[in-house]
C-alpha cells in the first residue's frame, strides 16, 4: 500500500516519516524546490538568512522527537533555565528567569521582582495567573472570549497585559492578546508557564533553518526508500484517491493533505470538504522579521549558563521589549556566519500594521527603537537593513477559530487533513505542525489496516 502527502512542511514531514517508519512507502509533493515550508532559508550575499526567526519551548515534545528523527536534534541548543532579557528604554533590561523552585512556584520570584509593573500590578498578575491555572483549554466556552478581555475581567490593566501577558501570548498565537482567544492563550500559560517547572525553556537552531528541518527530511526520507518530488504542482485530488500532479495522476490508497487551509479547500473534492466550508473564517496573520547589520556589537547580556567567552558564539542572545513597537530581538551573528559585527534579527508578530509598510519607513521607525532600547547603538553604523514578510504565516487565532478548526478526518474515505490549522489543541506552531502529520500517520496506517482486512475477507469469499 502506498500514501501520496501533499505539502512538504513540517506537518507533511512528520507524516512521511513516522509513515516509512512502520513500512508504508510514501510520495511526498512538495511545490516548492524545499522541504520545510514556512521553515526555509536563503541567501543573502555572505548570509545565510532565516525566513524568520523559529524558536520552541522544552515542552515541545513532538518537534524535539522529530529533530531526533531527521538526526538532527544536536542541532539546537534549549537553554538551562528559561531566561529572557526585557528592553526597556531609558532603564536597564529586567529579567523574567525561573528559579529552581518548584513549580508553579517556580516563576514566582521573577515575576515579585519585574521591574516594568508596579507592585500593585506585580500582585494583581499573581492572582490572575492562579485564575488562569484553574481553567480548562479545552473548554468550548472560553473559544468565545478575548485573552485580554478575560485578562481585563481579572484585574490586569493595559500595561500589565501588554508588557507581562503579551510577551507570551503575541508571539506564541501570532495575535494581540486582546484579540487572541482564550482558550488557545490558557493552553500555552498552563503548559509552559504553570505546567512542569522547565517547560518554558526556550530552544534555538544552531544552524540555518533549511540544515536543520529541510535538508534533513530529504535526506532521512530518501534513506528511508520514500519519494520526494519538490517543485511539483497538486492540480486535484479525487476520492479514487488519485492526486492530480503536473497532469498526472497518482494513485494511492490513502491522501494526506499537509497544506494551508485555503489550498486544501481548493484541491480536495467536494466530497471530502464540510459542509457548510467555514475554513475561510481562519484567515491569516502576518509576521514580519526585520533583519539589521550592525559594524560592531550593540547587544549583549551574561549568559543564561553563567557567563560568556569572547571568542565563543554565542546562540543564546535574544530579548523580549516592552514599550516599544520592538517586540523580540535575537542575535543571528553565529548562525548566519557573519564574520564581523553584528547581526540582529527583530521578529515582529501580529504585523498588520507592518506588513505592507515599505522598508525605508519601517527602517526609520525601528533603528531609532534600536537605539532607545540598546544604548550601544548610538555608536554603531548599519551596515544592511532589509525586510521578510511572511503575509499567511499562521492562522488568525482569535475568538471562535476553534469551532472551525477541522480534525483529521474528511468526509472522504483516504483522504485526511494535516496542518498546524487543524484541530491540535495547540497554536499555529511548529509543535503543533509535527502533532498533526503525527496524527494523519496515525490515522491512515489504522485506515489502511482496516482496508487491508476487508479486502482478505472479499478474497477468502
Amino acid at each position: 500500500m502506498s500514501v501520496v502527502i501533499v505539502g512538504g512542511g513540517l506537518a507533511g514531514i512528520s507524516a512521511a516519516i513516522a509513515l516509512q517508519e512502520s513500512g508504508v512507502p510514501v510520495t511526498l509533493v512538495e511545490s516548492r524546490p524545499w522541504l520545510g515550508g514556512a521553515t526555509h532559508s536563503f541567501t543573502r550575499g555572505d548570509l545565510s538568512v532565516d525566513n524568520g526567526q523559529h524558536v520552541f519551548l522544552r515542552c515541545c515534545s513532538a518537534y524535539q522527537g522529530l529533530l531526533r528523527r531527521l538526526r538532527a536534534d544536536h542541532l539546537v541548543d534549549v537553554q538551562d533555565r528559561f531566561d529572557v532579557p526585557v528592553l526597556r528604554a531609558g532603564a536597564e533590561p529586567a529579567r523574567l528567569r525561573r528559579s529552581p523552585l518548584p513549580s508553579p512556584l517556580h516563576l514566582l520570584p521573577a515575576l515579585a521582582g519585574y521591574a516594568p509593573l508596579s507592585a500593585a500590578d506585580r500582585l494583581r498578575a499573581v492572582r490572575a495567573a492562579a485564575a488562569m491555572r484553574r481553567l480548562d483549554p479545552a473548554d468550548p466556552a472560553l473559544d468565545t472570549l478575548s485573552a485580554g478581555a478575560w485578562l481585563a475581567q481579572h484585574g490586569q490593566r493595559p500595561w500589565a497585559r501588554d508588557a507581562l501577558w503579551g510577551l507570551f501570548i503575541t508571539s506564541a498565537l501570532n495575535a494581540e492578546v486582546d484579540e487572541a482567544a482564550l482558550g488557545l492563550s490558557a493552553m500555552v500559560c498552563r503548559r509552559a508557564l504553570f505546567g512542569r517547572a522547565d517547560a518554558a525553556d526556550i530552544g534555538l537552531p544552531l544552524v540555518p533553518l533549511e540544515e536543520l528541518h529541510g535538508g534533513p527530511a530529504l535526506r532521512r526520507i530518501a534513506e528511508m526508500g520514500g519519494t520526494v518530488r519538490l517543485k511539483a504542482k497538486v492540480e486535484a485530488v479525487t476520492t479514487d484517491p488519485k492526486v492530480v500532479v503536473d497532469g498526472t495522476p497518482i494513485a494511492a490508497d490513502a491522501v494526506i493533505m499537509a497544506v494551508p487551509h485555503e489550498a486544501a479547500a481548493r484541491l480536495l473534492p467536494a466530497q471530502a470538504l464540510p459542509d457548510p466550508l467555514r475554513w475561510a473564517e481562519l484567515d491569516a496573520s502576518p509576521i514580519v522579521n526585520v533583519h539589521v547589520v550592525y559594524d560592531r556589537k550593540i547587544m549583549d547580556f551574561p549568559s543564561s549558563r553563567g557567563g560568556t567567552t569572547p571568542d565563543t558564539p554565542r546562540n543564546d542572545l535574544f530579548a523580549a521589549a516592552v514599550g516599544s513597537p520592538v517586540q523580540w530581538v535575537f542575535d543571528r551573528t553565529a548562525v548566519s556566519g557573519l564574520r564581523r559585527g553584528q547581526y540582529l534579527a527583530i521578529s515582529l508578530s501580529a504585523a498588520d500594521r507592518w506588513i505592507d509598510m515599505p522598508t525605508a519607513r519601517i527602517r526609520s521607525r525601528l533603528v531609532p527603537e534600536l537605539r532607545r532600547l540598546l544604548p550601544a547603538a548610538w555608536d554603531a553604523e548599519v551596515q544592511e537593513l532589509f525586510v521578510t514578510r511572511e503575509r499567511r504565516a499562521t492562522f488568525r487565532q482569535r475568538p471562535g477559530t476553534a469551532a472551525v478548526r477541522p480534525g483529521p478526518v474528511t468526509r472522504a474515505p483516504g483522504l485526511f487533513l494535516a496542518g498546524a490549522w487543524t484541530a491540535t489543541g495547540w497554536p499555529d506552531t511548529m509543535e503543533g505542525a509535527v502533532r498533526s502529520g503525527l496524527t494523519a500517520a496515525h490515522l491512515v496506517r489504522r485506515y489502511l489496516r482496516s482496508t487491508h482486512r476487508a479486502e482478505e475477507r472479499v478474497s477468502v469469499r
